[in-house]
């Protein structure tokens, strides 16, 4: 919809926060009685409930995407990735041996916090659940259900959302992600412009702040 000219007929239909026009239509679909709503095709109706609010993606000027100031240039060494070839049998059962040694490890170590991952799609709705341990406790389980974007945008939402949480928590200096979105976690170090710059952004801030509360704070994917 943000393509469409402000002539288009369709945009004096829509809802004030998708619409183009600052003032609303005469014929703007909340000015209209039930009545007159089931004369609309339900393409309109459904196109209507189904938009997301237009909201800004770029902010290739900020700090954060500055050469030089990268955080993948100034903390290189406090983030790691572990991608795994999935086909190949035997790299994969070391690989979920690993897992098992990492997450036994954590149980014991109150200055580790695991965020478990993981989502799904189903009939264009993506399901995301996540958990955050620490030692025997779990921190916090979210679920969250979205439509209508990427799935890729959902991940990195997520894992913006509990990295926010977790680098608040005290006497954490290690963080481990564990998912099966790696590829979707490397947008997050990615400074070229992208759809999902913004939580790149965030998610850079957060870390930033982390890695510079302690030398020796890290995180894994």
């Amino acid at each position: 919809m943000i393509s469409l000219s402000k002539q288009y007929t369709i945009n004096f239909i829509l809802d004030k926060h998708y619409s183009k026009k600052t003032t609303l239509h005469c014929i703007a679909i909340i000015h209209l009685i039930p009545k007159q709503c089931l004369k609309i095709k339900n393409l309109i109706i459904n196109t209507n409930n189904c938009l997301n609010e237009v909201v800004p993606f770029f902010d290739s000027l900020n700090k954060e995407l500055s050469p030089g100031f990268h955080l993948v240039d100034t903390f290189h060494n406090h983030l790691s990735f572990l991608s795994v070839n999935q086909k190949d049998s035997n790299i994969l059962t070391t690989h979920q041996n690993r897992l098992d040694n990492i997450y036994e490890d954590s149980l014991i170590n109150q200055n580790t916090v695991l965020i478990i991952l993981n989502a799904s799609i189903k009939n264009n709705v993506v399901i995301l659940i996540s958990h955050i341990h620490r030692g025997q406790e779990i921190i916090a389980k979210s679920v969250h259900h979205t439509m209508n974007i990427t799935s890729t945008k959902a991940k990195l939402f997520t894992i913006r959302c509990e990295i926010n949480h977790v680098v608040q928590l005290q006497d954490i200096a290690h963080i481990i992600v564990i998912t099966d979105t790696i590829p979707a976690t490397k947008w997050i170090f990615d400074t070229s412009i992208h759809l999902y710059q913004l939580h790149s952004i965030t998610i850079s801030k957060d870390l930033r702040d982390f890695f510079n509360k302690n030398p020796n704070n890290s995180i894994d994917f």
